[in-house]
């Protein structure tokens, strides 16, 4: 059964599961920064395997939020980018990571958050 047909009816509900995961608003995080290949994402995103970053990448695109073109610098290479419904989530990601901070802060556990780079690595690092 394809990802899309499991999603709920509720519109919060709906929106909740399709950035749910552990790893689906990193990598929308991520490719907000442009165009990347796999390989790209992979390291840019400390603990992920490539297995799980396909599947992810894979229930994006099923999603809408993610697609696939054909890479700038190699002619047989894929690259994932956002689609413009993908990159709508931009205001929305901004808030989610203000508001994680806010609760952290409200439970008296700022201690407990990492920084960006902990998990995300710089694009010009790689």
């Amino acid at each position: 059964m394809k990802v899309i047909n499991k999603l709920p009816g509720l519109p919060i509900e709906r929106a909740l599961a399709v950035v749910s995961g552990r790893w689906k608003a990193v990598i929308l995080h991520v490719l907000l920064d442009g165009p990347q290949r796999t390989c790209e994402l992979e390291k840019r995103i400390a603990g992920i395997s490539q297995k799980v970053l396909i599947e992810q990448l894979r229930a994006l695109e099923e999603h809408g939020m993610v697609g696939r073109q054909p890479s700038a610098e190699d002619s047989q290479g894929i690259e994932y980018l956002l689609t413009p419904l993908g990159e709508s989530l931009r205001p929305i990601l901004d808030s989610l990571i203000e508001w994680g901070a806010h609760h952290a802060r409200e439970l008296d556990e700022v201690h407990r958050l990492l920084p960006c780079d902990a998990v995300v690595r710089d694009r010009a690092i790689q």
